[in-house]
Order: C-alpha cells, then structure tokens, then sequence
C-alpha cells in the first residue's frame, strides 16, 4: 500500500463510493445555525474524497470548493457532483489549496484532517478562511465498545489490519485540537449513525480502508477469511451493524 497519503485510496474508490458511511444531515442544520451560513456563504471541503459530505453541501445550494489530490477520488466526486451548480473541484492540498485568501466562510474537512493535521495546515486555513470564519472537522467514529461483533471487528484490524493502529484518526487526542484551533476554544458536538451489512458490504466496507490488505492479495485473503468468521460469530438474520458517534469539532483557527 502507498505511504504517500494522497495515492493511499486510489485503488479503493468503488469500495470508497459503495460502502462508506454518509453523515446524518442533521449535521448540516447545526453548521448553518452555529455558523450563521448564508445562501452566499463559501464553504471549502478540504480532503473532499469522492465528495460523500460534499454532496450534502451541494444539494443545499451552497458554493463549495472540494478540494482534493487523489485524482481518482476526486473524478468520482465530478462525476456525482458536477450536476450542482455550486459544486467546484479543485485539485490541492490541505497546506496549499489554490483558494483566494480570506475567501471562504467555513472549512470542514470530513474523515480527512488525520492525515494532515501539520502547522503548514493551520496557516493555509488562516489564509483562506474570512474574518470569524470556522473549521468543522467531522468524524463518523466507529464504536468499537458498542458490542460483541464491535471488539471482534476492531481486534481483526489490530491483528491483520496492516498500519491501521499507526494512522487510525482515533489517535488523535485533546492536545492536538488544543493546538489547532484558536487559543484553544473548540466545541464537540456528536451525531449517531449506523449501518447494516451482510457479509459482501461488510467486506466492501472493509477494503475501502486504506490500512487493509488489498483483497486480490495473499494478505488481503487471509483478513476476509478471518473477517467471514467473525461474520459467522456475531451475524443475526444475515446482517451485522456497524455504530458510530459522528463527531463535529467546530472552532476559528
């Protein structure tokens, strides 16, 4: 698997596309109220991907800027995308975005800041964002205490779930948004979310994460073997379920 982390999904996006969890859209209500957004507001998606939260922006109307490297992640967001007429793509980086200085109202960067969560980041996001303007940093966090098959899951990664112990965004901890957002002063609101899978999703859901062995691989045979059995264990009616807090951290930088 690629350690750059802007090449680490191309191989994932149809798994990306099909599997991955959607955000409750009542995380967009609370960004418009918390953050006084209006229909001329601009909104930048940084580390956009396939554009899952984009979309939620777009078919709200708003202006928004998604920015993404992968270029194979960030086709498959103008392929879904580009019908919005606020909808724009743009090729860059979380430190070097291409976007005019104090430009943009609120920056959210969903499932996405762990992987660049350096100080060439804040001050990029200083520079783009306007007077007041916020950053949501949003997680669909996995409950890995929510039950049985919640511990067996999380175990499997942690055994066969390549570098996912070194680049799993639960790492990150209160120093880091202490550090990042201005003096300190965040807000932690969280939303709950789900989805349920038989054993093809839950594999699909599995691959698309960028830590697991690809699944043509010798590697990436042995984790669905071991994945199928915990499957077997804990299924009831053919399905398992996935929990997750989606957390929103919202704060000026």
């Amino acid at each position: 698997m690629s350690t750059d982390p802007t090449k680490r999904f191309t191989d994932r996006v149809s798994n990306y596309v099909k599997y991955r969890p959607g955000y409750p859209k009542e995380i967009i209500d609370y960004l418009e109220k918390e953050c006084h957004l209006t229909a001329e507001s601009a909104i930048a998606d940084i580390g956009a991907g396939t554009g899952i939260f984009t979309k939620l922006l777009a078919e709200k109307g708003y202006k928004v800027f998604a920015v993404e490297p992968n270029d194979a992640m960030r086709e498959e967001a103008d392929r879904q995308l580009s019908k919005f007429p606020g909808y724009h793509s743009i090729v860059g980086k979380a430190d070097l975005t291409g976007l005019t200085s104090q430009s943009i109202d609120l920056i959210v960067c969903a499932q996405a800041f762990h992987w660049f969560n350096t100080p060439e980041t804040k001050t990029e996001f200083q520079r783009i964002l306007k007077p007041e303007g916020q950053v949501a940093l949003i997680w669909n966090n996995r409950d890995i205490e929510a039950d049985a098959f919640a511990a067996a899951y999380d175990a499997l990664l942690k055994t066969l779930g390549g570098d996912y112990e070194k680049i799993n965004h639960q790492n990150l901890k209160e120093p880091d948004f202490v550090r990042f957002y201005k003096n300190g002063k965040y807000t932690l609101t969280k939303f709950s979310n789900q989805q349920i899978f038989d054993f093809e999703q839950l594999a699909g859901r599995a691959f698309s994460s960028s830590y697991i062995p690809a699944e043509n691989t010798e590697a990436g045979k042995a984790f669905k073997a071991e994945l199928k059995n915990v499957f077997d264990t804990h299924q009831r009616d053919g399905q398992v379920v996935f929990k997750y807090d989606t957390e929103v951290y919202l704060g000026e930088v």
